[in-house]
C-alpha cells in the first residue's frame, strides 16, 4: 500500500476541510495536528481550495498528510497535485481521477457505496475506497461488506462522529473521514484553536479506543 495510505490508515482520523478561509488554514492545520489527526483534507469545491493546500503542505507536509478532497475529474487531480497533494478523494467512482492518480504517482480514495463499485475501484488501482454515506449505510454495512471483500480497505465517511466512529473502526473500516462533526465551525470562526483541538481530538481518542490502542 503506498506509504500516505499506510499512514492514514495507521492513524484512522480524516479532518475534512470545506469552505475554510485560506487565511485560517495554517492555524487550523497545526490545532488538528495536535489533535493527533492523521490526514488532512481540503476540498476542491472550497474558495482558495489550491492556496490552503500548499499552505498546509509547506508548514505541515512534514508531518500529516495533506490531500485534496472533492477530486471530479483528472483535471482536478492535476491541479491539486500541482499544488502539494499527497492524495486524492472523491465522492464518487470518479475513473478519470484515478487514472491520473496513478499516473501522478499519488493514492486515490476512490468514492463508492455497493460492493459493484468497490470491486470496480479496486480492479482498476485504488489501495482503499471511501464508502459514503457511511451514516446513512451504518456500521453493520462495512461489516457485511468485509465479508466477501476483506481484501478492499475501506473509509467510512458521510455522517461519522465521536459517538460513531468507533463503531465504523470496529466493523472493519481502516479510517474514518469527517468535517463538521469533527471540525469546530464555530470555534474557527473566532480563531479558538484549543476548541478545535478538543473537539478533533474526541474523535482521535475514539478511534483509539476501537483499536485497543
Amino acid at each position: 500500500m503506498h506509504i500516505v495510505l499506510e499512514k492514514l490508515a495507521a492513524n484512522g482520523v480524516v479532518a475534512i476541510l470545506r469552505g475554510v478561509e485560506p487565511a485560517r488554514m495554517v492555524s487550523l492545520g497545526r490545532a488538528l495536528f495536535a489533535a493527533g489527526v492523521g490526514a488532512i483534507e481540503v476540498t476542491m469545491n472550497s474558495d482558495g481550495a489550491l492556496d490552503g493546500i500548499k499552505a498546509l503542505r509547506d508548514e505541515l507536509g512534514g508531518s500529516i498528510p495533506v490531500g485534496a478532497g472533492t477530486v471530479m475529474d483528472g483535471e482536478a487531480a492535476r491541479s491539486a497535485v500541482a499544488a502539494g497533494a499527497m492524495f486524492l478523494l472523491t465522492p464518487h467512482l470518479a475513473e478519470d481521477t484515478l487514472a491520473a492518480a496513478i499516473i501522478l504517482g499519488v493514492p486515490a480514495v476512490v468514492g463508492t457505496m455497493t460492493p459493484t463499485e468497490a470491486v470496480r475501484a479496486y480492479n482498476l488501482g485504488a489501495e482503499m475506497v471511501k464508502v459514503f454515506p457511511a451514516g446513512t449505510l451504518g456500521p453493520n454495512y462495512f461489516r457485511e461488506l468485509k465479508g466477501p471483500l476483506p481484501h478492499i480497505r475501506t473509509m467510512a465517511v458521510g455522517g461519522v462522529n465521536a459517538g460513531n466512529a468507533g463503531d465504523f473502526i470496529k466493523a472493519g473500516a481502516a479510517a474514518v473521514g469527517a468535517g463538521s462533526q469533527l471540525v469546530d465551525q464555530a470555534a474557527v470562526a473566532v480563531g479558538d484553536w484549543e476548541a478545535v483541538r478538543i473537539k478533533a481530538a474526541a474523535m482521535v481518542a475514539a478511534v483509539r479506543l476501537a483499536r485497543g490502542a
